[in-house]
């Protein structure tokens, strides 16, 4: 059991985001599924928990009603290798959801995302200032993150 797990507030779609985000990510399952008993703040039977995996990270999305909703203010970071898999990431995450700016969105049920490419740390952090401020420029144009625009800004230095 890992130490901290994220628990996610969703409005009667925990299942249904769960089964979402278990197809989206290599690696992943639903692990359970409970439910209202009698009594409880929602009705009978409908699903109260859902338990899953995302490539190796433990969730729980809980039906709690509309008192919640979620903000930018957190949000997950998913680390790409590749443009590729950026590209699948993007597509899969803003599909009903929005694109932001700066490689972040928006899904369709309102959770915040950040998909990064591991390459971007390296060039807004290069040694070379100039480097560094022209893909720092570059990437603050964009939504999704382009890897070889951002190359090319730096090599353009």
């Amino acid at each position: 059991m890992q130490k901290i797990t994220p628990f996610l507030w969703f409005d009667g779609k925990a299942e249904e985001a769960a089964n979402f985000y278990t197809s989206v990510f290599k690696n992943s399952k639903v692990l359970g599924i409970n439910r209202y008993s009698e009594g409880a703040p929602m009705p009978k039977g409908s699903v109260m928990t859902a338990q899953f995996v995302l490539d190796g990270q433990e969730f729980v999305a809980l039906n709690g009603g509309p008192e919640y909703t979620f903000s930018p203010a957190i949000s997950f970071v998913v680390n790409c290798e590749s443009q590729e898999e950026v590209d699948h990431f993007w597509e899969k995450l803003t599909a009903g959801g929005k694109e932001i700016q700066c490689g972040w969105l928006q899904d369709k049920y309102g959770v915040s995302w950040q998909i990064v490419p591991t390459v971007l740390l390296t060039l807004v952090n290069d040694p070379d200032p100039e480097r560094a401020r022209k893909a720092m420029t570059a990437m603050l144009q964009m939504k999704k993150i382009d890897i070889a625009a951002l190359q090319r800004a730096v090599d353009s230095a």
